[in-house]
C-alpha cells in the first residue's frame, strides 16, 4: 500500500494517489470523509501487475479519516500519516494529512 502526495500550485486541493498490492482481490476502494465513505465514488482500478491504484483531488490543509475496502474486508494503510479510534467503526482508521 501507498499514498502519493502532490501538492497543486495554482488551487487549494492535493492530488493523492492511493496504491493497493493485492493480486488476489477484485476489487478495491478507498472510503473516507473526502468521498463520504463511498466506495463507488472510491473505486480503485486493477493494473495488470495486480496493483490497485486511483488518484482523487482532496482539500489543502486537513485532516481525513480513511480506510480501504479489499473484497469488502476494511484495512488500515500502513503508510498512513496517523491513527485514529473511530467509535462508529469501532477500530483505528487510517488518518491522511495534506
Amino acid at each position: 500500500m501507498a499514498i502519493k502526495k502532490q501538492f497543486v500550485k495554482t488551487k487549494p486541493v492535493c492530488k493523492v494517489t492511493f496504491s493497493v498490492d493485492a493480486k488476489e482481490a477484485n476489487t478495491v476502494a478507498v472510503v473516507g470523509d473526502f468521498n463520504n465513505w463511498d466506495s463507488q465514488a472510491g473505486a480503485l482500478g486493477k493494473l495488470k501487475n495486480g496493483t490497485f491504484k486511483g488518484a482523487f483531488d482532496v482539500n489543502k490543509d486537513a485532516e481525513y479519516e480513511f480506510r480501504y475496502v479489499i473484497d469488502g474486508v476494511y484495512a488500515n494503510d500502513p503508510e498512513a500519516d496517523a491513527y485514529r479510534w473511530n467509535d462508529y467503526a469501532g477500530a483505528e482508521n487510517s488518518v491522511l494529512a495534506v
